[in-house]
């Protein structure tokens, strides 16, 4: 039976802590099997890196998430890449798309305070060239995010069940 690559990203995407012999018990496969084709994931970056997933309201230092529209003008011959290029390169960036609709560009920012956030939009980003407008929606409350449902209740940041 040929390992499935799907089953394995959709695995490690719900729980990266997951081993190599453990995804194979979940999908009826070698152990070997499912470690090469991990490597194979990640030598092809499919598999772009691990991470852990941190509900900040449950820790003293907590951190501001913002999301912010850009509208741009793109550059002759390299589209909007060269823009979101400049922008991503910002320690503060978590994640930069290039969407449709009224904006061209959502970047998603961290930072310790209101002030701080505030700071990066009117110093950093606002100047750059390219930049016709920006607006800022911060994160009032997460109730799910990556697949991690966050709320007071006792559970808190369980992930859901998986099933292959």
């Amino acid at each position: 039976m040929k390992v499935s690559r799907k089953d394995i990203l959709n695995l490690l995407e719900k729980n990266a802590k997951l081993t190599a012999g453990e995804i194979a018990v979940l999908i009826g496969a070698k152990e070997s099997e499912v470690a090469s084709e991990i490597k194979k994931l990640e030598d092809e970056k499919v598999i772009c890196g691990y991470g852990a997933f941190v509900n900040w309201e449950r820790e003293d230092d907590k951190k501001i998430t913002a999301l912010i529209e850009v509208k741009v003008t793109p550059s002759r011959g390299e589209g909007f890449s060269r823009i979101a290029e400049r922008i991503y390169k910002f320690s503060e960036v978590k994640a930069t798309y290039l969407m449709s609709g009224a904006y061209d560009l959502a970047v998603i920012i961290e930072g310790r305070t209101l002030g701080e956030v505030a700071g990066f939009v009117s110093d950093k980003l606002a100047p750059l060239d390219s930049i016709l407008s920006t607006a800022t929606h911060f994160v009032l409350k997460k109730y799910k995010d990556h697949g991690i449902i966050f709320n007071d209740k006792e559970g808190a940041g369980e992930r859901q069940l998986i099933s292959p």
